[in-house]
């Protein structure tokens, strides 16, 4: 069910499907809660499954004031408080797992498990904030352009043509992100903290999923990572980049499924 909450006079949208132990999905960049439609259906026939747009993104407002994912963070919380939800696990895909990773950070015991989909715990290097400045001019610029030129380039090169019908709903939804919000989430994704000192002290499971073609995430990186939190799982597969969801949706579905089974 699709509804709306107040955060600080801007609208939050989330859905709300099955009954059950909490699981709750925050999307990537450039996406909004639509991406889980898929995965929503299946897991809420075992779980009560929260979805939610995050600033800027789908149908909630653009953010007023400093971006931040303390900020991104916060609205999840709001939902959660409005639901009157006190545990759950969470997964996070990309953007997403940095704002799982924030929340993580600011509310350990709401969290009974977290999945790092395609994500990491890392901050930006500084070549990676000089990008982020570069892609905000590009956004301001030309939104369209970029938009048609990103989402594809988050495939497996193998990958591209065979998810065509895909790629082309992606971009046409991604076109409805205003600029603004665009922009909100590259200065928060910026400007985030490092977060690795909590993989090593967080008293939860974390599951890692990557692709190994991921041209966003090094899987060299998550790798490093993956090795340091108290209790780690890793999905690591093959010619699949940085979708996931899309290029091995039965596998990384299943493994979700399970992993959740398990912690919640």
């Amino acid at each position: 069910m699709s509804n709306f909450i107040d955060f600080e006079d801007q609208r939050i949208h989330f859905t709300d499907s099955g009954k059950g132990k909490a699981l709750v999905l925050l999307h990537g960049f450039l996406e909004s809660l639509k991406m889980w439609d898929d995965f929503t259906k299946e897991l809420s026939t075992q779980f009560r499954v929260i979805a939610i747009d995050l600033p800027g993104h789908g149908r909630t407002e653009v953010f007023r004031g400093t971006p931040s994912m303390q900020k991104m963070a916060a609205s999840v919380k709001a939902v959660l408080d409005h639901l009157k939800i006190e545990s759950c696990v969470m997964i996070g895909h990309s953007m997403g797992g940095y704002v799982t990773l924030e929340f993580a950070y600011q509310f350990p015991h709401f969290l009974r498990g977290i999945s790092l989909f395609h994500s990491q715990a890392s901050a930006d290097t500084e070549e990676a904030k000089e990008n982020r400045r570069r892609t905000i001019n590009i956004v301001k610029l030309n939104k369209a352009g970029f938009i048609n030129q990103f989402i594809p380039d988050l495939f497996a090169d193998e990958n591209v043509n065979k998810f065509q019908d895909e790629i082309k709903a992606m971009q046409l939804a991604a076109a409805n992100t205003p600029a603004e919000g665009i922009i909100y989430a590259l200065e928060a994704m910026r400007d985030r903290t490092s977060k690795i000192d909590l993989l090593l002290n967080l008293n939860i499971p974390i599951l890692f999923i990557a692709g190994k073609e991921d041209p966003r995430i090094p899987v060299q990186n998550v790798m490093a990572q993956a090795i340091l939190p108290r209790h780690s799982e890793v999905l690591l597969i093959g010619n699949v980049g940085h979708m996931g969801f899309v290029e091995a949706r039965d596998e990384t579905l299943a493994v979700l499924k399970c992993f959740v089974s398990r912690t919640i």
